[in-house]
């Protein structure tokens, strides 16, 4: 509601919808904790190798990268032409950290789901591994361009630019460097959140 606030602020103060994406955006953050709270309640009736979960999980995978995805609107601040430039920033900055919150409550209950099955340390390997792909997937989606849905409508595009990469890595610097740094960016901040919430119980 805050992040919505400051866009309606926005279009009243400048009188322009500029920064509309960033709504749209934020809904596709959502997406995947909706998804996340609703496969909770479809394991209450269904195994975790069924077919449903698993696609489910698919779904859900696909569109987590969305969630962090928003920090990266920052670089259209370089094109703000208004006397606004801090209301930007602050507007921007609301809604990458809702879309982090939504995007690291999802991984949280995500993970609650394999502790019922699997050790802490698998556990771990396992989200670092999702926000290793959800960081390859923000390169994709910034620099490529490519959507969530693409993996369904163009799935074989995707696998091209991707393996072309994987082939010739030293082609495509910009690609590991932008993964490893998001990677950084999201896994320390996200395991920084849960640390603290544990000494914070304690």
């Amino acid at each position: 509601m805050a992040s919505l606030g400051l866009f309606l602020i926005r279009l009243l103060v400048n009188r322009n919808i500029d920064y509309w994406y960033l709504v749209w955006n934020l809904l596709l953050a959502f997406v995947p904790l909706v998804l996340i709270i609703y496969i909770v309640k479809w394991l209450k009736n269904h195994r975790l190798s069924h077919p449903g979960t698993i696609a489910l999980l698919f779904a859900w995978l696909s569109f987590l990268p969305n969630s962090f995805y928003i920090i990266t609107d920052y670089i259209h601040l370089l094109d703000t032409k208004t006397t606004s430039l801090m209301l930007d920033i602050v507007m921007v900055f609301m809604f990458s950290l809702t879309g982090l919150i939504a995007g690291f409550a999802s991984v949280y209950i995500f993970e609650k789901l394999l502790a019922k099955r699997y050790s802490h340390k698998s556990v771990q390997a396992v989200s670092m591994s999702i926000f290793l792909v959800c960081s390859f997937a923000i390169y994709l989606g910034r620099y490529l361009r490519w959507n969530s849905w693409d993996l369904v409508l163009n799935p074989i595009g995707i696998v091209f630019d991707v393996s072309d990469r994987l082939i010739n890595p030293t082609a495509y610097g910009v690609t590991f460097s932008t993964t490893a740094i998001f990677f950084l960016f999201i896994s320390s901040l996200y395991f920084a959140g849960i640390y603290t919430l544990k000494a914070d119980k304690k």
